[in-house]
């Protein structure tokens, strides 16, 4: 049996895999996640999870009992968040290690595969905290609304140990997974977590070069769209991944990056430490541009970032409306996925007429169909309409 403790989108997308080949037990401390999860419903935004609830036979169940999802397991993957504190420069860690801690008293033999992302060094240390050899670390890299996707067609399989429960545990990822070629690695823990942070900051750089360079052609009056295109052409750079944006957000980039850099501490840098403000920078332009039509009210259309998901953690159009709102615009929200009238003091208006007409300015990060009658008052730096 295996267990997954966390039921968000790592957990929901490696429990929904492996389900579809041994038994799985999902937990997480949030009963209505649970109740979906037995009921087929997803607790996350993923249509490829939805199609395999609705058409696949999984051996899945979930509880928010903690022992009974645990007792039996011969591995337990813990995928809790661990999100990124600022006072500490670190992220936090506690939710994985009260899990482990717990799993040592109550299943003291289960192989532990940690899936949240932690600082590099974490894995070994909480070996030696719990004087536990059965703790690997195993990175995880998924797109928000791809998770499962991303699972049944990994572009590599790394594990932070070889070791016979390593193989085992790979063996079960591959079997599970559509894709018959899987590129497998086996390193050491903290090589592991090294990896995981520099290949998202990798991104996050990419991120931050193509928005750089829209900046540049906005400020210049020249076509982004050309200039990326004809970049994009040399085969060592490629056409994907270089979609303008407001700045990278979400659950890993922004966080991913900021532990790094603090990883970096004492280790002489300049790259890591400038993908972390050059985000900083992209989103001051952007409110910039937008103040610059002297707009009375801005409206925000969505709150997330990308094209099919229900993600707006950590949005980088969050920041870019603290910094109209610090120069005295109004600020008006849609956002069809909150039912509350307000977020984060910042009104919402859920009926999307009375949005638009209310609007000077609609801001949107990703373009969408049903504002193509109001591209007059739309500010967007979608270059390629996707992602």
């Amino acid at each position: 049996m295996i267990s997954v403790v966390g039921a968000g989108y790592v957990g929901m997308s490696i429990a929904t895999l492996l389900s579809r080949k041994y038994c799985v037990i999902a937990h997480d401390i949030n009963q209505e996640k649970v109740d979906k999860i037995n009921k087929r419903i997803s607790p996350i935004q993923d249509k490829d999870i939805d199609n395999y609830f609705k058409n696949y036979s999984l051996d899945l169940t979930a509880t928010s009992s903690f022992a009974k999802a645990i007792e039996n397991a011969e591995f337990i993957v813990v995928a809790t968040p661990t999100n990124y504190d600022s006072n500490s420069n670190f992220f936090d860690t506690s939710s994985v290690e009260k899990v482990v801690e717990d799993i040592s008293k109550l299943n003291s033999d289960a192989t532990i595969i940690i899936k949240s992302t932690v600082p590099i060094g974490f894995t070994e240390k909480l070996k030696k905290t719990n004087k536990d050899n059965n703790i690997i670390f195993s990175p995880e890299f998924l797109r928000e609304g791809r998770a499962l996707y991303d699972n049944l067609y990994p572009s590599r399989i790394i594990l932070g140990e070889n070791s016979k429960k390593a193989q085992k545990f790979a063996n079960m990822l591959k079997v599970c997974a559509e894709k018959s070629e899987i590129k497998l690695l086996y390193t050491n823990n903290t090589e592991a977590e090294a990896i995981k942070l520099f290949a998202n900051t990798f991104l996050a750089m990419r991120v931050s070069f193509f928005n750089e360079l829209d900046t540049y052609s906005e400020i210049r009056g020249l076509d982004s769209k050309q200039i990326i295109e004809g970049v994009s052409l040399d085969p060592r750079i490629g056409d994907h991944y270089n979609n303008p944006s407001f700045g990278y957000g979400g659950y890993c980039l922004p966080k991913d990056t900021k532990q790094l850099l603090a990883n970096f501490d004492e280790v002489p840098n300049n790259i890591i430490s400038a993908i972390v403000e050059a985000n900083n920078t992209r989103k001051n332009h952007i409110s910039e541009m937008i103040l610059k039509k002297n707009p009375q009210i801005v409206g925000i259309y969505r709150l997330t970032m990308k094209k099919n998901s229900d993600n707006f953690r950590s949005s980088s159009i969050q920041d870019v409306m603290r910094l109209i709102r610090s120069k005295g615009v109004e600020i008006v929200v849609y956002e069809p996925t909150i039912s509350k009238h307000e977020f984060d003091g910042f009104r919402i208006v859920n009926e999307f007429n009375d949005f638009v007409n209310m609007c000077d300015v609609i801001v949107s990060n990703r373009f969408e169909d049903e504002l193509s009658d109001f591209q007059d008052k739309v500010y967007t730096r979608d270059i390629f309409n996707r992602d």
